[in-house]
């Protein structure tokens, strides 16, 4: 074999070709499809579009998702329950996280193959003390959630999607503003010709959490009185809920954007909507998922709740849910739980940054994903010096490329921003820290947490067809 170094044979190429053999060079997406994929790539996406614009919250999400499993055969895993290859069974996590799985054929023995989401999204949450009056016009009090541009929520139409728990221990159900004919809500701001102070602060400091207050009515109650409009509202949601003030005390209900998922260009070649960070990585494992029939190992599907705010709690991917899950599914192999998971495999199916042209400073744009290139690797996330990440191993890169070359997955690897410029996290490390092969894997995705987020419809199906490939690998 010639030595690296033996200029001889390099006269067997040209340079194109000595290019060709030795560089890496991306492709625009479109370049690598034919046209059968892209009308396999336009029906993938009318479904993503119909679950995003249905699932304004994780609650919606988990229970759409639970229809849409239900009608693909999947029943609700019960402890005990004898478990057969092809099986299709699911968890609902306190109704805002859910776990779904296909039995495979060989044991928990040999491992799972894992793919996680999240379905939260930053939104405008409602105090729990939280309607008042002030001169006349009557407010939701608010505590955001996520991390969110504030500015970004201001005069912004919005519609309250939550549910209230009542003293019975009944649920009710809370949606306004997401019909045609219903009313919508808004933050108000001041008008440019009396924001001179205003618009000398900075962008961080002009909008304040405790400011993000929700302008609800202004027609007072008909008699003479105190908190004459607030009683008005009141009597309005006594009327069609049957709650009381005390009642908001234990709801739960998000301010999110009125508007529906659209399609976005001239060329229709991305959609726009709220939510898709990360409920475009939910639908890609779901439907991935569904395809998925009798395969070799058991193929785990998660969409965990709080990963925007750290992943804590009983819903969140750090809680025990999960494990209590695969636990459950080990033991009735009478395989135990470690050993099933040292022979796992996941991906974190997150959404990565997409470079944009408007902003390049904030990106090492050889380095970033960039729409219509496929769905986003991100070897590592965290910030600085890789601070809060698992950084997967160079082997499960290596794995991931031959996969998807075998597969036909157009994909890029990512990485989010400039050393030092920021950074952020997702279910990858909890995963990894339970002793799991995990990489992060996700849709490229512009104008991230705001509150119209946009993604390139090529990278929405390369997702899904790389959660396929993983299922599916043998």
């Amino acid at each position: 074999m010639p030595r690296f170094a033996d200029r001889n044979l390099w006269g067997y190429y040209s340079m194109d070709e000595l290019k060709s053999k030795l560089f890496y060079e991306q492709k625009n997406g479109y370049d690598l499809i034919d046209a059968k994929e892209r009308l396999a790539l336009e029906d993938y996406c009318r479904g993503y579009m119909d679950y995003l614009n249905k699932s304004r919250t994780e609650r919606e999400a988990v229970n759409n998702a639970i229809a849409l499993a239900e009608a693909e055969g999947f029943v609700e895993y019960k402890v005990g329950m004898k478990l057969k290859p092809g099986m299709k069974i699911y968890r609902n996590n306190r109704g805002k996280a859910l776990i779904l799985a296909v039995i495979g054929k060989k044991s928990m023995a040999d491992g799972a193959v894992i793919a996680g989401a999240h379905v939260d999204s930053p939104r405008i949450d409602l105090k729990q003390i939280t309607m008042y009056e002030q001169d006349e016009m009557c407010y939701f009090k608010t505590h955001y959630y996520g991390g969110i541009k504030k500015y970004q929520w201001i005069t912004l139409p919005l519609e309250l999607h939550g549910a209230v728990a009542l003293k019975d221990g009944s649920v009710v159900d809370i949606v306004i503003g997401r019909e045609p004919d219903e009313p919508k809500f808004v933050i108000t701001d001041l008008l440019p010709h009396l924001a001179k102070d205003q618009m000398a602060k900075t962008l961080a400091e002009g909008f304040s959490g405790e400011g993000l207050n929700i302008l609800i009515g202004t027609a007072p109650y008909a008699e003479e009185g105190k908190d004459r409009v607030k009683l008005a509202i009141m009597s309005m949601l006594y009327d069609r809920y049957g709650i009381t003030e005390e009642d908001f005390l234990s709801a739960e209900i998000a301010a999110v954007p009125a508007q529906d998922v659209c399609e976005v260009g001239l060329d229709r070649s991305l959609i726009g909507g709220y939510g898709q960070d990360d409920r475009v990585c939910a639908y890609a494992e779901l439907k991935a998922l569904f395809e998925t029939k009798k395969p070799e190992r058991t193929c785990v599907c998660i969409l965990a709740d709080k990963e925007e705010t750290g992943s804590d709690g009983v819903s969140g991917m750090q809680s025990a849910a999960f494990d209590c899950f695969m636990k459950d599914l080990c033991e009735s192999q009478d395989v135990a739980l470690r050993r099933c998971y040292e022979k796992s495999f996941c991906l974190s199916a997150d959404v990565s940054n997409a470079f944009d042209p408007l902003y390049p400073e904030v990106s090492e744009k050889r380095s970033g994903s960039k729409v219509n290139y496929g769905v986003a690797i991100c070897k590592f996330t965290g910030s600085r010096g890789k601070g809060g990440t698992s950084d997967a191993s160079a082997e499960i890169v290596a794995y991931l490329r031959r996969l998807f070359a075998d597969k036909g997955v157009v994909w890029q690897m990512a990485e989010l921003g400039k050393v030092d410029q920021g950074g952020g996290g997702t279910i990858a490390k909890y995963m990894a820290n339970r002793n799991i092969d995990t990489i992060d894997a996700g849709t490229p995705v512009l104008s991230m947490h705001a509150p119209f987020e946009v993604t390139s419809k090529f990278d929405c199906y390369m997702t899904y067809k790389a959660v396929l490939a993983a299922y599916q690998d043998k």
